[in-house]
């Protein structure tokens, strides 16, 4: 045993060089820990999907041709129902002529109406669709990865 400076009836205590290569030793082995950030199991199934996306096989092409459907169906749905409602104001305006009377806070209605309400209202239709279409490519990606 080594000699330790200590008094007596207490426990013995390491010399300042014998202390400096134990913590050493200890942060050594510490060092070393192994990560595991996913699931080996299905990788095959997923590496065939993203292989046939990657060399445009039909299923592939079938999948992008499926998400490309997708998008369009919702921008036609939200663009075109926003453009219609914007082109029928002038209409509704033009045959019901009491609308056309009515004044706020100076302006007339139809001004107010056709000058302010597209801007929140286009603003509501892009953001609608920037989360349908990430939810649309979510979707697909997660029907890739299954």
């Amino acid at each position: 045993m080594s000699k330790h400076s200590g008094p007596p009836g207490q426990p013995d205590q390491p010399q300042p060089g014998e202390r400096d290569a134990w913590l050493s030793v200890a942060a050594r082995k510490n060092r070393r820990r192994r990560v595991v950030l996913a699931d080996p199991r299905g990788r095959g199934r997923v590496l065939r999907t993203i292989i046939e996306l990657e060399e445009q096989t039909s299923v592939g092409e079938k999948l992008i041709r499926d998400l490309i459907r997708q998008q369009l169906k919702t921008a036609f749905l939200l663009g075109g129902g926003t453009l219609t409602l914007l082109a029928l104001l002038p209409l509704v305006f033009y045959f019901v002529p009491a609308l056309s009377g009515v004044e706020l806070a100076g302006v007339r209605l139809p001004w107010l109406i056709l000058g302010v309400v597209p801007f929140p209202l286009c603003y509501a239709v892009g953001y609608a669709y920037r989360r349908l279409a990430e939810r649309h490519e979510h979707d697909f990606v997660s029907s890739v990865d299954r």
